[in-house]
């Protein structure tokens, strides 16, 4: 198995990724991670980042990003021969059957991305959250599975990841708005405050739309806090720490979004901060009982 593939390369009929492992908002497969194991997080993200970047590419028609994301779904299942737009996929599909681990984590997130084709606005928080929970909550179970750990972890990986998602909506929420005409702030949440979608085109956010994003920090910090108890239930010691370092960043991402404007600029951690907050999180880890 290659690890070293490089997913910023364009397949044909594709554009290249936007994104490789290394510009992630939080640690993707660190030292802290068996050196054993990081080829194959590396092989499952490979496979979700080009099932992602379908869904995100704003000049594929909807059609076309549905019939790749199928031929990408059918390949994990082992449906049919890998070629260059499956080739992540089958890769992935090898890599579950050394492991054990199961591909429906990773058919969970296609499902997400799907779904990503043709819905570009969420009622509420739970519906949001639904969405998170196939969008998100799948890695943190494929590393608690991968790691040999226990479903006693899940409740609150599933909770951080949910964060972490919501967190990047909010990063990227004006490009998202503008490039695809997705929004996933709750739109109820915008009409309690008087706003609509609109207020995502402007140069800096609304008096209404700061309180939306305030009470969806809110909301977010909720789920940091019902995942911090997760480091203690994992059983890998490098898992654990890694887990602990990535809610100390997300906490550090949520304060940083409450002081600066997303709509004005691009939030997010300096290098410093993120040093910060990764030797506070290795702190939590190493404390974790």
């Amino acid at each position: 198995m290659d690890s070293n593939v490089n997913i910023g390369e364009a397949q044909p009929g594709l554009k290249a990724a936007t994104k490789t492992l290394h510009d992630e908002n939080f640690p993707v497969a660190s030292r802290l991670i068996p050196a054993a194991l990081r080829p194959h997080i590396h092989t499952f993200y490979y496979c979700v980042r080009a099932a992602d970047d379908v869904a995100d590419d704003p000049d594929l028609p909807a059609e076309e990003k549905t019939r790749l994301l199928t031929a990408m779904d059918m390949a994990l299942q082992g449906a049919n021969a890998s070629d260059d737009v499956t080739r992540f996929a089958s890769d992935h599909r090898l890599s579950a059957s050394e492991t054990g681990v199961p591909i429906d984590h990773a058919r969970h997130l296609l499902q997400a991305f799907m779904m990503d084709v043709t819905k570009r606005r969420y009622r509420n928080w739970s519906e949001l959250i639904n969405y998170c929970l196939h969008s998100a909550a799948p890695v943190g179970r494929f590393l608690v599975d991968l790691h040999g750990g226990s479903d006693a972890a899940k409740p609150h990986t599933d909770a951080l990841c949910n964060a972490l998602q919501i967190l990047n909506h909010l990063q990227d929420c004006k490009d998202d708005y503008r490039a695809l005409d997705r929004v996933y702030i709750p739109t109820d949440y915008l009409r309690d405050e008087g706003c609509d979608v609109t207020d995502l085109d402007r140069d800096a956010c609304s008096p209404g739309m700061r309180r939306v994003i305030d009470h969806i920090l809110d909301r977010t910090d909720e789920l940091l806090i019902r995942a911090r108890p997760g480091p203690a239930r994992i059983r890998n010691f490098g898992l654990r720490l890694e887990t602990a370092v990535i809610i100390a960043i997300a906490e550090k991402l949520s304060s940083l979004l409450r002081r600066r404007d997303p709509i004005a600029e691009r939030v997010e951690l300096s290098k410093f901060q993120n040093i910060c907050a990764a030797l506070r999180g290795l702190c939590r880890g190493l404390a974790a009982r």
